[in-house]
């Protein structure tokens, strides 16, 4: 019997995925939650900034979590970086529950749906949530599958520690956790190392005219990293609103004419933050180091100069945020520099 032909295009056009305007499976038709009880569904738009403001403040008041979003931080939900679709009920001329969807422009490796949102205290327990996140899944695969891309795709929502009943409603609708978080914090009132960096290598402070240099090499840095995406310039200074220059440093080789970036430093000054933390911190917002230069101790001098400019603007604590799977043993960097964990939270996603 004579051995069958097989032409490679035809395996590699079985074997290729299905557009992700099929593979997302979004609904034709998508129907928000029926009026009634006193609430009024309708879309969201920028007109309604401020009563999102206040909800979002209502919410956080009564769950009191370690954090406070700002109206700026808020506002940036209508940011024109993403595309984002959002729902609200309304009880009379007052917003009781929201749900946003945004999907970033930026997104090449992966597209991802971003959902979040929450429901007032005194109207919790009366299906509003479930309804809401129903609405945000549906929305999702019709925008993953609108965004014209043929990359994975992945519907995302972050949950804290506490969220116990999101994070159930989450698992009976098909999500799953897919990554994990640990905040940490560093008491600046310890002793800080003195790390000295040999030449041609030197820390030094970040400037707007270093910036989009520092974006590249942040794209070098984190090209194999999970889930990382690259930035443009409109996604790299998207969420800027509490960025701190004074605290943010660059770490410069300059053994050519023209200084290359090692390394890098983003900080961020959450005021709003402080009195539900219990303490006042410095966050290190972003650090990456190039592959050329690890092993050279410029992460560790890097965290360290931000350490002292933490405290000399009179901080209790550095803090940060780390992925529990780093590859890069950042984790053991930061417990070695005597940061402690605080506290953690979860990817939950849909893979698409």
């Amino acid at each position: 019997m004579p051995t069958p032909v097989i032409d490679p295009d035809d395996v590699a056009r079985s074997s290729a995925p299905a557009p992700l305007a099929e593979r997302a499976q979004a609904p034709a038709v998508l129907v928000p939650p029926p009026d009634g009880g006193g609430l009024v569904w309708r879309p969201l738009t920028q007109a309604d900034g401020a009563a999102l403001v206040s909800l979002v403040s209502r919410i956080e008041d009564a769950d009191n979590p370690p954090y406070r979003t700002s109206a700026e931080e808020t506002l940036e939900y209508f940011h024109h970086s993403h595309r984002w679709s959002a729902l609200g009920a309304w009880e009379a001329d007052r917003l009781v529950a929201f749900g946003f969807v945004r999907v970033r422009h930026g997104d090449t490796v992966k597209v991802r749906a971003f959902c979040s949102g929450g429901v007032t205290p005194e109207r919790r327990g009366q299906g509003l949530g479930g309804a809401l996140l129903d609405w945000q899944i549906g929305r999702a695969r019709q925008m993953l599958a609108e965004s014209e891309r043929e990359a994975p795709a992945r519907i995302v929502v972050h949950v804290d520690d506490d969220m116990e009943v999101l994070a159930g409603q989450l698992r009976r609708r098909g999500f799953e956790p897919r990554r994990w978080y640990s905040q940490l914090r560093r008491d600046l009132s310890l002793p800080i190392p003195d790390v000295r960096l040999d030449r041609p290598l030197s820390v030094e402070p970040w400037t707007p005219e270093i910036d989009d240099a520092v974006r590249r090499a942040h794209n070098k840095a984190f090209g194999d990293q999970w889930g990382s995406q690259p930035h443009t310039p409109e996604t790299w200074a998207e969420g800027r609103t509490h960025h701190a220059p004074s605290w943010s440093f660059v770490a410069l080789d300059r053994s050519s004419d023209r200084a290359q970036v090692a390394g890098y430093l983003m900080s961020s000054r959450y005021d709003q933050d402080w009195p539900a933390l219990g303490w006042s911190e410095g966050y290190t917002e972003i650090l990456g180091v190039l592959p050329d230069w690890r092993g050279k101790h410029v992460a560790t001098a890097l965290l360290t100069r931000a350490m002292r400019a933490y405290a000399d603007d009179g901080m209790q604590y550095a803090g940060l945020d780390v992925d529990a799977d780093n590859p890069t043993g950042a984790t053991a960097l930061f417990m070695n520099l005597g940061y402690e964990r605080t506290r953690g939270s979860a990817m939950y996603t849909i893979e698409i």
